[in-house]
Parts: C-alpha cells; sequence; structure tokens
C-alpha cells in the first residue's frame, strides 16, 4: 500500500514537472513577426519621393492637402527604410486630390437626409525607376457617413483622418507591400 502511495506521489511529481517544462518552452518561445508587408529590395531601393498632392476638387477643405501629404511620407518612413525626399527618390509618388464631395444619404420620414457622405478621391501616379514595369496610375476612394443632424466641421477631421489612413495604406500596399 505504501508502495502504491509512492508511485503514485512520484508519477504526479512526473506529470506536474512535465507541465512546468511545457508551460516554460512555450512562454520562452515566441516568435514574432513584422507584418509591414514591405517587399523592398534595399541593395536597388534606397529612396521615395513624394511630391505634394494638392486639392484641385470644386470644394476645398484647406488642411486637406498637407494632411494627406505628411500621412502618406509618415507611413513609408515608419514603415520602411527608404529615405523619404521631395524629388529624385528611386520611387516615386505624385498626385492630386481630385474629389471633396459631400451627398445626402438616408432619407428620413420628414423627407431630409438623415445621412450625409463624406467622399474624397485621390489620383496616384507611382514610378519605380528600378522596376518600370511597377509603374502605375490608379485614383483612390474612400467615403465615411455622418448623422445629417452633425455640423460638417465638427466631425471632418475624424472623417478625414479614418480615410487618409485608408487611402495611405491602399497606397503603400499597392506600391511597396505588393500583397
Amino acid at each position: 500500500m505504501e508502495l502504491n502511495k509512492s508511485r503514485k506521489n512520484n508519477k504526479n511529481s512526473v506529470i506536474f514537472t512535465f507541465l512546468i517544462l511545457i508551460t516554460l518552452t512555450f512562454i520562452s518561445c515566441s516568435i514574432s513577426y513584422k507584418f509591414n508587408g514591405a517587399s523592398i529590395d534595399y541593395t536597388k531601393t534606397k529612396s521615395i519621393s513624394i511630391v505634394d498632392f494638392p486639392n484641385t476638387s470644386e470644394l476645398v477643405y484647406a488642411p486637406l492637402s498637407q494632411q494627406f501629404t505628411e500621412k502618406l511620407r509618415d507611413i513609408y518612413t515608419k514603415s520602411t527604410r527608404l529615405q523619404v525626399l521631395k524629388k529624385g527618390g528611386d520611387l516615386h509618388l505624385e498626385g492630386e486630390i481630385n474629389g471633396y464631395q459631400l451627398t445626402p444619404m438616408a432619407i428620413g420620414l420628414d423627407a431630409y437626409a438623415s445621412q450625409t457622405k463624406l467622399t474624397i478621391s485621390i489620383i496616384v501616379r507611382f514610378s519605380n525607376s528600378k522596376n518600370p514595369e511597377d509603374d502605375f496610375e490608379k485614383t483612390y476612394t474612400a467615403y465615411q457617413t455622418f448623422d445629417s443632424n452633425l455640423m460638417l466641421n465638427t466631425v471632418q477631421d475624424e472623417l478625414l483622418k479614418t480615410m487618409i489612413d485608408e487611402i495611405t495604406d491602399n497606397i503603400y500596399n499597392d506600391t511597396v507591400a505588393k500583397w
């Protein structure tokens, strides 16, 4: 009886030790991946030039051009090792904000719009001096809706931040991430 009890305690000790070792193994073996998605050959491509994107739309929100251009530069600065220049880069981005519009959406019971959609469109021209077959011109569009009872100037900055983030992420993916 005493022998069985000793074996049982020994077996429990082995199982407990095994579980601790497995737990420590999982905790200490963490693999880290950075999903910035950049597929850049840094031996060939060292810089990107990003020209200011002027706002040529009919309805102009003055800060939009600067906000968009700075966010675009930031994404390449933070996510790649490319030197960001104003001109002369191995990669080159330019374009213009050609659309900034408000559209009434869902009509309420009182025949007035209950939602308004803010849309921005940006034409982007990308060129790659090291790989010219990657060159493209494309229009990127994003929109956000908001309650029509709200004034545009109270929600505009928040909506634009979301739309700018979406468009710059798409541009980044199309130019260097190749997703």
